[in-house]
């Protein structure tokens, strides 16, 4: 039987235990399942309070059942959602019985979710935006992507796609009529202030500065300098508990820790590295060499110095020269530690802080400083239409092809029509309309079960 005939089921819901958990059951047999546990099938779209019994009839759970019956359903199939008391047990003898039903096989991750794609329930662009719902670490990056599950970009693509066909018939009726006379001239005029308008509403979208994109992956934020002047006791204090092991010992972070936070809805990524310094340690080696690497790639570097101590230029020539350029103004801040032990320099010219990190003095000032810097970098998003480089890079494909085809259209009408269909299949790819099979796998798989 073809994967897609048969009926998939999976806990959709948190794991056990917990006080309810949900088992979705999607596919033909739906309603056979719903039937066999308990005894008839409830009236569609209707929470019915059902005692569940298993193959040899003993119960397994009073539990709360529902019956959507396809296409009126999540996946465009028959779909049975069992609420029951989300026990280990209880879970346990539930999907088993399911199981032992003909035809019927635990789902793969996002297995519903590309079921309710292949069947019209929602466009590429709206999966990823659930993918991105439910990846979700900030209420921003919520926002963000449930505009995108409700079909911001769909939409809009959409409609695009369909004006590119209206002006490509345009322009094909002109060929079809080239012996016509004044035929092609009236045909081909409305065609390219169509194409022009198109073009221009697809490059105002590629024209931002990648916002959406920037916001759904984060801000990357190390903390770097030497060794023991207080990387790790700065790290706890912006992540409010103890992440990274602190010593008076100079080289005990050995590898790069990170830790997730969400400062006023901004996603940003902390990167505690290992105190860079020569060493004769090949471990401590291995840990500098990770963290002149990941302070180089990252998006802002505190580097932490002690009072008023001079700055190393051979430790961070590096890093200032990743940060040259940068549109913020500068990706390095020098945060001087330990304050209440010594005084601070002169503040610099790319931010400088002081702080005391065993304390928390200035904690709070260089907290709202990185909300600032955030802000600056996300820009803003609400409204933005690309969460994602292969949407992008789709929408610049279109792009070209509608700027190819009015540089072609003098030429030849032919040239132009073929460049419109190569739009128009760009947008079909965006929508994975036509021709997405290679990006599904990759897609979906990133889904967790029972999704």
């Amino acid at each position: 039987m073809h994967p897609q005939d048969q009926t998939i089921f999976a806990l959709s819901s948190g794991r056990p235990p917990s006080a309810i958990a949900m088992v979705r059951v999607s596919g033909p047999q739906a309603g056979v399942v719903l039937t066999t546990l308990t005894g008839t099938l409830p009236a569609p779209r209707q929470a019915s309070r059902r005692l569940l019994r298993d193959g040899m009839g003993q119960p397994i759970d009073d539990a709360v059942v529902l019956w959507f019956p396809g296409p009126a359903s999540a996946t465009g199939e028959d779909v049975a959602e069992f609420h029951v008391h989300g026990g280990r047990a209880v879970l346990s003898a539930l999907l088993a019985s399911i199981s032992d039903i003909p035809n019927t096989r635990a789902a793969e991750p996002g297995e519903f979710t590309r079921r309710a794609f292949e069947n019209g329930k929602l466009d590429l662009t709206e999966a990823e935006g659930l993918d991105d719902l439910i990846h979700a670490d900030t209420d921003r990056q919520r926002r963000q992507a449930l505009r995108q599950l409700q079909g911001l970009l769909g939409h809009r693509a959409r409609d695009w796609r369909e004006r590119i066909i209206e002006a490509s018939a345009l322009i094909e009726a002109g060929i079809d009529f080239s012996d016509e006379g004044d035929v092609p001239a009236e045909l081909l005029a409305p065609a390219i202030k169509a194409i022009r308008a198109l073009h221009g509403e697809i490059a105002e979208v590629l024209a931002a500065q990648g916002q959406a994109e920037r916001l759904r992956d984060g801000l990357v934020v190390a903390i770097a300098g030497e060794p023991n002047v207080g990387k790790s006791t700065l790290m706890n204090q912006l992540a409010r508990r103890e992440v990274a092991i602190v010593s008076p010992h100079a080289g005990t972070t050995r590898d790069v820790i990170e830790v997730q936070l969400d400062l006023d809805g901004y996603p940003v990524t902390v990167i505690d590295t290992a105190g860079i310094r020569e060493t004769d340690d090949p471990v401590e080696q291995e840990g500098v060499r990770r963290a002149q690497a990941r302070a180089e790639d990252a998006d802002l570097v505190l580097w932490l110095v002690e009072g008023s101590q001079a700055i190393d230029p051979d430790a961070t020539r590096s890093l200032w020269k990743a940060g040259e350029g940068d549109r913020t103004g500068g990706s390095i801040w020098i945060v001087r530690n330990k304050i209440d032990l010594g005084g601070v320099g002169e503040a610099g010219p790319r931010g400088e802080f002081g702080i005391s990190a065993s304390r928390g003095d200035g904690i709070p000032q260089l907290v709202d400083a990185l909300v600032t810097f955030a802000s600056e970098f996300f820009g803003t998003s609400e409204g933005a239409l690309v969460t994602r480089a292969r949407q992008r890079d789709l929408l610049r494909q279109a792009a070209d092809s509608l700027r190819r085809s009015l540089e072609l259209v003098e030429e030849g009408e032919e040239l132009a029509a073929e460049e419109l269909r190569a739009a128009a299949y760009a947008l079909g790819r965006l929508l994975g309309r036509v021709d997405v099979e290679d990006v599904l796998g990759a897609i979906f798989q990133k889904f967790c079960i029972g999704k």
